[in-house]
Formats: C-alpha cells, structure tokens, sequence
C-alpha cells in the first residue's frame, strides 16, 4: 500500500494535534486452525481527544475495512480508505472511532504469525509488532508517542490457551467449540508493545515476591511462561524462572522503582523474527531458547542476557518510551548495556562482559565500519528507516558508549539519574535532551559536549600507544586516536576514560598483568607520564578491562608478542579484547590472514570459555573462505579440517568445548572435502569421539556440509527428515535440499525463493542459506538475474520477507582478480545504484553494506597475494 511508511513529520504532527486515551480490540480467531481461512476479524474502537476541533487525522491499518463509525456516523468506508489509512475528518474535542475490518494471517513473522506444528499438526499464533506492525492486527494510531490504554478481546477454540499484556479479567464460552477472553486494561503504553498469544501452549507459572527494605516490598509478581507442547519434554522451565527471579531482585534494587505491569509472562515462540520483544506484561522469545539438543554454557548464558535484556526494557522502553525512533538508542542501548550488567552482577556468569566484547562489540564495530553507518542518535525520517536501524550501533555501539558514560561519570551517579528519569517520565516519551537533563542533574557536569562526541558521530574512534623504549624501559608513552568521522569527514575524537593495561610473561611461561595504569583520553594524543621509567612490558593493552568502545592497534613489540603468545594470555576479558583487535585489523586487510590464522590456532586448543571459542572458530572459516586467497584455500581447508579433528579428540569427553569443536567441523565440511571425510565417518560410526553425541542437531549440521559436497546418500536427508518430525527440523531439510550442488535444485530453490509465496520467514531463510552453499561456476548464473529482480521484490514482499531476500541472494562470496575495485560484481553493483536512485533508502541501504562486505574480502584476498 503506497502510504505505509509513516514519516517523522507527519507523526509529529498528529502527536500535536492528539491524545489517545483507550483502545479496545476485539480478535476473532475461531476459525484459525483453517488454513484456508487467510484472514480474520477484527474491531476496534479509540476513544482520543482533538486539540483543534474541526481538524482532520487518520488511522493506519492495513487490511480490509468493512466499517468505519466516528462519534456514532457511519462513514463510507471507500471515501475515507486511502492506502493503509483510514481518514477521519472534522473531528470533535472529544472522539470515539470504531473501524471492523479483516487483517491477514502472517507467515512472515510481522503483524499476527500463524504457525502449524509439523510435530502433532496444532496451530500457534502470536503478534509482533515492532516497529510498526500492530496496524496489522488492528487500526491504530501507529508511533510510541501516542499512549494509551489497551483493552483486548479474544474469540478462539475453548482448548487453546491466550494471553496478553494485560491479567485475564474474564472467558466465556460462546458457542460449542469457541470462548471469549477479555484481559485487563494496561497502562499507557505503545502500540509496538501490545501483543496477543493464542494455541494450545504449555504453560508453567510461578510468582516472585519482592525483598523488604526494596522498591519491590509488598509486590508480587504472577509468572508464567508458555512454549508449543511438542517442545514441552526439552523445556527447561526451572532455569528460566530463576533467571527471571534473580533479574527481578537486580533491577528493583538498581532502578528503586517497582515493576509497573502486573504479571510477567515469557513465550518462547517459533519463526519468530527476533531474538525477543519486551512486550510489557508477556515479553515474547524466539523458541531457539528452549534448547532441543545439547546447549553449550555460552547458549544458557546469551539465553540469560537476553531475559535480562527484556525485563530491562519494562524500564528503559515501556515505562519510558522514545518520542520518535530517532532515539531507539534510549531503549535498545540501555537494555543492551542493562542485561549484560544484570547477568554479570546477578546469575552464575562472571564472563558476561567477556561475552559482551567476544560478540556484541565485534557486531558494532563491523556495523560501525560500514558506509550506510550513523550515529547512535540517528535520523530516522521514516518507518522504513526504522525498520533498518535495529543494528549493531544502535543495539551493541550504545552499550559500550554507556559503559563507557558510567566510568566517565560514576555508577552511583549514573545510577542516580536512571531512577531520577523514571519518576519524571514514567508512562511517558522522551528524547535525547530529558535523559542529559537527568544525568546533569544526578552527576553536576554538563555531558552536552561529552553527549556531541559520543552520540552524534559515526565511525570508530581507533586507539594506539606510541612508544619509545631505551634498554628495555619506556622513556615516553602516548595513547594516539584516529577518529574521523566517515559520514562529515571531520575529525571528532572522543574523550576516552580507558586502564592501560602492562602484561609481562612470568616464570611460568604465562602472560600476566604486572601494572595498569588509568588515563582520560583526550584530543589526538594523550602522553602517560606515569609510564616513563618502567620496565617495557611483553604486551602493552591500551583498553584493558575494555571500558570504552574503540578499535586497538599494538606496538611492534606488543603484536609480537600476542601474534605468538596469544594462548598464554591469562585474564579471559584481555584475551577476548585482543582477540576481537587481531580481527578488526584482519577485516581491515591490515593483518596478513596467514598471521591471524597462525594466532587464533594457538589459541583456540588453549580457550576454556566456550564463547569465545565458538567465535574464535567461526572467524577462522570466515578468514579461509571470504578474506584469503582462492588459490590458498585448498591448503587452508587442508590445514582447518586437522585442526579441528584434532581440537575435537583433545576436547573433553562431553564438554561443551567437545560440542563448540564438533560443530565447527560439520561447519567447515561445507567447503572442506577433508572436513567432509572426517563427518561422513562420523555419522556413519566407522570413527567415534568418547562423549560425542550425535544429537539431532549436530547430525543437520553433518548433512548439511555433506549435502553442499554432494556426499549425501540416497534417500538420506528424507529419512532424517521422518526420524526428526519438528519444526527445526523442516528448516534443517530445507537446508540441506537446497544445498545439493545440482543445477535444476538450485533453479527450483530461485525461483521459490524470489518468485514463490509458500515459505514462511524461517524457510526462506532456510532455503537462501542452502542455495548459496555452492561454487562460483554453479551461481555465477544468478549474478545478473539478482540485480535485475531487486525493485520487484521490493515492491511485491514485505520489508521482512524482502530484506531476507535481497541480503542473503547478494553474490557475495568471490575470488579477487587483479583490483577489488574493479571486480565484474563491484562493477554490476554500483551500475544497479547509479541506475536506481530513487529506489527506497532500505534497499538500497542492504545493497550498500553488502557492496562493502564484498569489497572488504577481495582487498584482504589482495593483500595475501602480495
């Protein structure tokens, strides 16, 4: 519909002109189960007021109307539909506005999903809803700034279970096989975060009482948590309650404002688009949660940060919510920064800031590096930019910025100023200005410059320490930073509070810190008296305790020292943060590939976090198939499958080590013929590992990599298909079907993929990833057909489904041949932008950053062939 996409302006001006006061929704989902039923009923009613009487506005719904009342008129529903808006014109001070329509199930993951268990065949529906699907579902006001309280109703089979934001006031049953339920009014809150649940869900409950002498005292909290039933048998509900527990304890003692939503339910549900949603009162989960074959620690652990990652947001986004989504970083950055501190402070994980620099920082700093990228503080004119903007900067960058802050000005400040923000704002919207005026308040010192620097700037600030050595002292010592920014081009450095961190090899043979030293960053160079006179150390660590967000560089003497002693580096935080360097200057061709992959050999047998392993691994195939060179892969494919055979039969019998070693293997069997030997041995029993099991999971992954070789035996990936009737494992057959290295299953894979309506969100994923497991000569056929189907889809599928399309289908797996510039897919590229200027910013955004990511492998491939 040409007017989906909602602009800043105009959301503006229809916050100006109203107040939204009560929404009552009522769904009939009675006929669900019918899968020829495409679509469902659905009214709802606004009571809001006009602050200009006589004035004009419009609902958004995208849907089919069937009637429109306004203050008790009925209107002609073909004079006041335009597009996705519904015109509502000479409004009253006071108005009530009923629209009954029918929206439409969703496979996509967007608006209200529609679900059938391929395991017993029972139907699953749940909403999603940012950044602006609930219109959807049902006619809305749709952006944040318009609160108001939600009301819903629900008509479904008497035997399924729903749920809502709201407690569940009364059910009724209405006919033979159909109830009612009817929820309690919610606070104010926005319409992103509504939600409705309905299907035979497993439900297990459980309350949490607040601790005396706490802002939760006398409180209690009804808990609940839901999953299909086919997955009840693996659902590890115990563990989740106390996650849930343990995080509501934390952030009642850190925020001393009490839980404001009544109930707190989690339902771990499938396709699910996201890894989660903070609806208030039922925060939805992708079900790859509830863990069906064995889950590593690191698996528990990112379960837990995303809980506590959620359970933040009742605060920082549903109590207080941003104006306009120009400031998504004041929820998704807090909550990012929230749950990796909650899990750190309040749960058996003291890695959590371990983790959060192994793949969160790592996630920034890649998105930071990009052309299409912002500031945390972004310009967001439209929904359709929105949509773009759930990203590595606003999410991962703006928890490092705020890690950064709460060194800069205190935790009992920044503290100070959280709890100071709620009660002001509390049911409210804010901007940036409402959270410097708190933080102003709490701490004394006026943040504007500290706010310009680090939030309305792009790019990463890079840091690196100078320094003179004579006899084996420091004579001088400077932290330089390089920080201009790629979007103005102006030089912007940032204040930097960072530990300067002096590691020396002990008599052991361990690289220990002997020495840190704490310096404030500021301007291009910063001297460090306090160094002058000591001993130079093995490994000189700029931001150790990884306090800030920035890129590192190492003296000469310091890249020796890791680029051979990388494993002998003790402290699990310095060795992830040097780690994540050595990657960052790979990615940047400014690190030979054959140096990293020396480096990280050395020290994955020596990891014990399994986090930092499964990384570690990842970016090894990563270096051997994107950033090295074509005619050193065989060598290196070669070179990996020992490698991780061996890490495999050093491993621990049955140790999550074991696992992160096993599933990097079946990974590499997708381009490794050695790799592929090893796992057909493997899951034919002719070579076993003590302690491996080969669980469903890891068996898609063998046959995945063995379908990409074509080494799949007849009939094999359907009867693992009849041994593993679940849903994942319909998408791991979609997989491995698509990534047989066979002409006409590759052709039939296209055309369903671009051309097709039958794959829901996850199988088309699915199917992409297969189909791009393939060589140069078996794809280089879709290069052209590629760029010219881009607008068609765009125009034709939703953002979601369209954007899952255009990222995954890019040609971008290719070898170097003479300048990265000039490669035929750079040229094909750019001739696609200039061709197309005026096609919507998000595609062309996607076209952009992959453009980049290609590019960046060809100039690291160049520099190997030096």
């Amino acid at each position: 519909m040409e007017n989906e996409n909602l602009s800043r302006d105009e959301a503006a001006a229809r916050s100006a002109l109203l107040r939204t006061e009560t929404y009552a929704v009522e769904l009939d989902l009675s006929e669900a189960r019918d899968a020829r039923e495409r679509t469902y009923r659905t009214t709802t009613t606004v009571v809001f007021t006009c602050r200009e009487p006589g004035a004009s506005t419009f609902l958004d719904f995208i849907g089919d109307v069937t009637a429109v009342e306004l203050n008790g008129t009925a209107l002609d529903t073909s004079a006041v539909r335009e597009g996705a808006r519904i015109r509502l014109e000479a409004l009253a001070g006071r108005n009530t506005v009923t629209v009954t329509g029918e929206a439409l199930y969703s496979s996509s993951g967007e608006g209200l999903h529609r679900f059938v268990d391929p395991a017993d065949g029972e139907t699953y529906l749940y909403t999603q809803y940012e950044p602006a699907d609930a219109r959807r579902v049902f006619a809305t006001f749709e952006q944040p700034d318009l609160k108001a309280s939600f009301s819903f109703s629900v008509l479904a089979p008497s035997d399924w279970t729903v749920a809502s934001n709201g407690i569940e006031s009364a059910r009724e049953q209405v006919s033979g096989t159909a109830s009612r339920w009817t929820f309690a009014p919610t606070e104010r809150i926005s319409t992103y975060i509504t939600t409705i649940l309905a299907g035979p869900y497993h439900c297990e409950t459980d309350s949490w009482t607040g601790a005396p002498g706490t802002a939760g005292e006398g409180l209690e909290v009804p808990l609940a948590l839901f999953c299909r039933r086919s997955l009840a048998p693996s659902f590890d509900a115990p563990e989740i309650f106390d996650t849930t527990k343990r995080g509501l304890d934390f952030f009642h003692d850190l925020f001393d404002y009490p839980y404001p939503f009544g109930k707190y339910d989690q339902a771990f549900v499938p396709e699910y688009n996201l890894g989660a949603m903070e609806n208030p009162g039922l925060v939805t989960f992708t079900e790859s949660y509830v863990f069906q074959s064995a889950a590593t620690d690191a698996q528990r652990e990112a379960r837990a940060n995303t809980i506590m990652h959620e359970m933040a947001h009742m605060w920082f986004g549903d109590l207080v919510t941003m104006t306009w989504w120009d400031d998504l970083w004041l929820k998704e950055s807090f909550a990012d920064y929230m749950g990796a501190l909650a899990v750190a402070e309040a749960t058996r994980w003291s890695t959590s800031w371990v983790s959060f620099a192994n793949r969160r920082k790592s996630w920034a700093y890649v998105q930071d590096q990009l052309p299409t990228t912002h500031p945390i503080v972004a310009d967001i004119p439209d929904l359709e930019a929105a949509k773009q903007n759930f990203d590595g900067i606003t999410y991962a960058k703006g928890a490092s910025v705020l890690k950064q802050l709460v060194a800069f000005v205190g935790r009992d400040a920044f503290t100070a100023a959280a709890r100071r923000y709620f009660r002001k704002h509390e049911y409210g919207n804010t901007t940036l200005a409402d959270l410097l005026e708190v933080l102003t308040e709490a701490t004394g010192q006026d943040l504007t410059a500290w706010s310009e620097s680090w939030l309305r700037t792009s790019g990463v600030p890079a840091l690196r320490a100078e320094v003179t050595v004579e006899d084996g002292v420091l004579r001088d010592v400077s932290l330089v930073q390089d920080a201009s920014d790629p979007v103005t081009g102006l030089d912007q450095p940032r204040p930097h509070r960072v530990r300067v961190g002096l590691y020396t090899v002990d008599d052991a043979g361990w690289l220990v810190r002997t020495g840190s030293e704490a310096v404030t960053v500021d301007g291009r160079s910063t001297p460090v008296p306090a160094l002058t006179g000591v001993r130079q150390p093995d490994l000189l660590l700029v931001n150790d305790d990884d306090l800030t967000y920035a890129k590192l560089s190492f003296d000469p003497h310091s890249l020796r020292t890791l680029l051979t002693s990388i494993h002998r580096l003790q402290d699990p935080l310095a060795r992830a943060t040097c780690l994540t360097a050595l990657w960052s200057s790979t990615r940047d061709a400014a690190l030979p590939v054959a140096d990293f992959v020396a480096a990280a050999m050395l020290a994955a047998p020596a990891e014990t976090g399994v986090g930092v392993l499964q990384v570690l691994l990842a970016n090894l195939r990563t270096a051997t198939e994107s950033f090295a060179p074509a005619g050193q892969r065989p060598v290196l494919r070669r070179q990996m499958a020992d490698f991780l055979w061996n890490g495999l039969q050093g491993a621990e019998a049955a140790s999550d080590l074991q696992l992160a070693w096993a599933r990097a293997l079946a990974a590499a069997a997708r381009t490794s013929p050695e790799a592929a030997d090893h796992v057909r041995l493997l899951l034919d029993g002719s070579e076993t590992v003590a302690g491996l099991r080969l669980d469903a999971e890891l068996r898609w992954l063998i046959l995945q990599g063995l379908a990409a070789q074509q080494r799949v035996l007849p009939g094999e990936l359907e009867a693992e298909r009849s041994a593993d009737a679940t849903a994942s494992g319909r998408v791991r057959f979609t997989l491995a079907s698509a990534a047989i290295p066979d002409p006409g299953i590759k052709r039939a894979t296209w055309n369903e993929a671009v051309g097709g309506d039958r794959l829901s969100n996850e199988l088309l994923s699915a199917a992409i990833e297969g189909f791009m497991l393939g060589s140069r000569d078996l794809l280089e056929e879709y290069e052209e057909p590629y760029f010219a189907m881009l607008r068609q889809v765009w125009a034709t599928r939703g953002i979601e489904m369209a954007s899952r399309i255009v990222r995954g289908l890019y040609p971008g797996q290719q070898d170097v041949d003479g300048e990265p510039d000039s490669h035929p897919v750079i040229g094909q590229t750019d001739r696609w932008l200039v061709a197309n200027p005026e096609a919507p910013a998000a595609l062309r955004r996607i076209i952009v950053e992959e453009r980049d990511h290609l590019l960046r492998s060809l100039r690291a491939q160049a520099q190997g062939t030096r």
